[in-house]
């Protein structure tokens, strides 16, 4: 691929105030079912966007290949990413594996990836994100899957201190339609999905959605299929040498996200703070050293 750390789907997006109004239609057309749409014959794809062969052919060019084949080349390696198991993620770094030692390697890729997501994410996006977060008047669902729910649990628990109203969905499935019960038409859900992107997710935000709820999604540099139902995505940079992804980036955002949410509340974060202490005191759940 060109760049491992850009998608395709980034670069169209990056282009499109610079297209014509039929190559415009033609990337709305690819985005709306993308990367699946983007994989048949160039033909198919000219008719499903109801354009032209040759247009087909100048937006791919302007978005840096020679021809169709060359991009549906990387569509097809950044499908192969997304999908890859530990063991194949774990091959792929070793037959590169640097030679200094891991501790200098592995922190120089969550440098570039924090690098990366911090290049690429919108700060006014992530502004709105903190507001639909710290707005009370709504309530709060925070999800997580079978590895991110310890993410969601970590940003529920700070969030839990700064304001009521929010509720951590267990990554159980047959639980979910409980929560999704009580949700309400403004409610906002954060929700927390990387590669290998799970059904059960996917599911229950269709499902928020269908109640009118707002998505803030936390994501990778693929983006889950959440994605397309989310008012808001924060993806982040996710490779490093291992076999396993890294959540460093994530939760960079999840924390600094967290700072700002008690910043706009802080006067009742405060008080929420102060009352808590003094609960914790009262059961002597910590050491006092004075």
């Amino acid at each position: 691929m060109k760049n491992a750390a850009q998608t395709i789907s980034d670069r169209i997006q990056q282009k499109l105030d610079h297209l014509t109004r039929a190559e415009r239609q033609l990337a709305l057309s690819i985005l709306e079912n993308y990367p699946a749409s983007g994989l048949g014959p160039l033909a198919t794809l000219a008719k499903n966007a109801n354009v032209s062969v040759p247009t087909v052919a100048r937006m791919v060019q302007k978005l840096g290949y020679k021809g169709y084949p060359d991009f549906q080349t990387d569509l097809r390696e950044e499908l192969g990413a997304r999908a890859k198991t530990p063991i194949a993620k774990h091959d792929t770094w070793a037959e590169a594996a640097p030679s200094e030692h891991l501790l200098n390697g592995f922190t120089d890729a969550v440098i570039e990836n924090i690098r990366q997501t911090l290049g690429q994410i919108n700060p006014a996006e992530f502004d709105k994100a903190c507001e639909l977060v710290a707005d009370q008047s709504q309530h709060l669902f925070i999800v997580g899957g079978r590895i991110t729910h310890t993410l969601a649990e970590y940003f529920y628990l700070h969030l839990q201190v700064i304001r009521p109203e929010l509720t951590h969905v267990q990554s159980t499935s047959n639980t979910w339609p409980h929560y999704l019960l009580n949700a309400k038409e403004g409610d906002v859900f954060v929700i927390f999905d990387v590669r290998r992107y799970e059904n059960n997710t996917l599911k229950l935000a269709e499902m928020a959605k269908t109640r009118g709820a707002k998505i803030v999604l936390f994501t990778d540099q693929w983006r889950s299929p959440v994605h397309h139902l989310a008012d808001i995505s924060l993806s982040s940079m996710i490779i490093v040498p291992s076999a396993w992804d890294s959540n460093t980036t994530t939760m960079l955002l999840i924390e600094t996200m967290i700072s700002s949410v008690q910043s706009l509340n802080w006067s009742e974060t405060k008080k929420r703070i102060e009352t808590l202490e003094e609960m914790f005191d009262q059961t002597k759940l910590f050491r006092k050293f004075t």
